[in-house]
């Protein structure tokens, strides 16, 4: 019997159950797939923390997987999926293409009472519409890593900040979680000037290797926006928009080095302290905007946008095998500490059942 895993519920941190699950049957307008890699969230960590509404103790977690179709005579599907091509799963339901939001109750994949799919589990069946082909670069542990943090960067920084556009600098906190450093790859991409913020020089160095103009320790709390200014370029000395994912005085430490007009992105809040927009931000008629994953349209078109740049998603680590539930708990425990640099996945599945592609792990 396909595997899959859920969790049980404890007081503190729920733990991680390998269970026997019976073989999914897809309906006419899904697709029957063996998932060859998943990869973790933030969300996930969060889950197991009790700290997020409509949790499963019965349905698979994670929403990041890379897949193969597999062929079934009652999947429709298969006509546009053919038996063995590689996809990615988009990691959340319900929201078609509106970009102002979902235009229904939006859902995303994993360890979730609204929803029974998850990418933790060997075979699952996904509505054909959800699924686009992986990117034939990536390996199956690239295109795992990208869907959730792909489509939340691709919205904070193409659709929301409304400066994606070559020599536009931006900013982008806290970096070496997976949004920020897929907003970083985006950005360069785009050609824009990216400055990051982190509490480690390591990490700013590795955000450098990737195309960071430069970065400040924010721990600095009252010298890093001095020191950020000193690194902007002389001709355009402001920042067009910053993409945060933390929260807290975002808006106080850098309404002074934002242009008239600029756009604070946030997708995330993980300090104590919420955003607090100080009067002179106001007066500079700087926005705050809220933003959180992405509709279909806006996947598919970020999965596009990696195909046609060939960009790759930072992996930290992998490890081997659904059944190695220690392993697993390990990239949890990698990710309550903070130290990663880039995605922790799961490979699922052997080589030879996916894709090698060329990853850099």
């Amino acid at each position: 019997m396909p595997k899959s895993i859920t969790i049980s519920r404890t007081e503190e941190y729920h733990r991680l159950v390998l269970n026997d699950v019976p073989w999914p049957v897809p309906k006419p307008n899904e697709l029957l797939l063996k998932v060859v890699a998943a990869a973790l969230n933030h969300r996930d960590l969060y889950i197991r923390q009790n700290l997020y509404p409509s949790i499963s103790f019965k349905n698979p977690l994670l929403a990041d997987g890379c897949a193969i179709v597999l062929p079934h005579p009652d999947a429709a599907g298969s006509i546009k999926f053919p038996a063995s091509q590689r996809v990615i799963i988009n990691p959340g339901t319900g929201w078609l293409s509106d970009s102002s939001g979902p235009e229904a109750a939006y859902t995303v994949l994993g360890g979730s009472s609204t929803t029974a799919l998850g990418t933790l589990q060997e075979i699952i069946a996904v509505p054909v519409d959800d699924v686009v082909p992986a990117p034939e670069h990536l390996s199956d542990v690239e295109a795992a890593a990208l869907p959730l943090t792909g489509l939340t960067a691709w919205r904070a920084f193409e659709t929301k900040s409304t400066n994606a556009e070559p020599g536009r600098n931006i900013l982008v906190t806290g970096i070496g979680g997976g949004v920020a450093l897929m907003v970083l790859l985006f950005a360069v991409a785009k050609g824009c000037n990216v400055f990051v913020t982190s509490s480690s020089v390591d990490k700013i160095d590795r955000a450098k290797s990737l195309g960071a103009n430069g970065g400040v320790d924010y721990t600095d709390e009252e010298g890093w926006p001095k020191k950020l200014k000193s690194l902007l370029p002389k001709d355009r000395p402001f920042l067009d928009a910053v993409i945060d994912g933390a929260g807290g005085n975002i808006i106080g430490n850098t309404w002074k080095l934002l242009k008239l007009g600029g756009v604070v992105v946030s997708y995330g809040i993980t300090s104590i302290d919420p955003p607090r927009l100080p009067m002179q931000a106001v007066m500079k008629n700087i926005e705050l905007k809220g933003s959180t994953m992405g509709s279909r349209r806006e996947f598919t078109d970020m999965v596009r946008f990696v195909d046609e740049k060939k960009i790759r998603p930072v992996v930290e680590r992998v490890v081997h095998g659904i059944e190695n539930l220690v392993a697993i708990d390990g990239l949890f425990d990698i990710m309550k500490k903070c130290k990663q640099f880039g995605k922790l996945v799961v490979r699922i599945g052997s080589d030879s059942e996916g894709h090698k592609g060329k990853a850099k792990l």
